[in-house]
């Protein structure tokens, strides 16, 4: 029993998928925090680049 939890503390696979995981949620965190912070201004720059196309 001893050996099976040395074995898996050494296992480093499982820790770098939580380190990647927390990396990507860190990062969607960003994207989410900066596309509400900037939504309005994203809207009417949309806005405009519609309106400025022919059709």
């Amino acid at each position: 029993m001893l050996k099976a939890i040395k074995k898996l503390a050494k296992d480093k696979r499982g820790q770098s998928m939580v380190e990647y995981a927390l990396i990507l949620a860190l990062i969607a965190v960003v994207v989410i925090a900066t596309v509400a912070a900037l939504g309005g201004k994203l809207t009417t720059i949309f806005q405009t680049i519609t309106d400025a196309l022919p059709g």
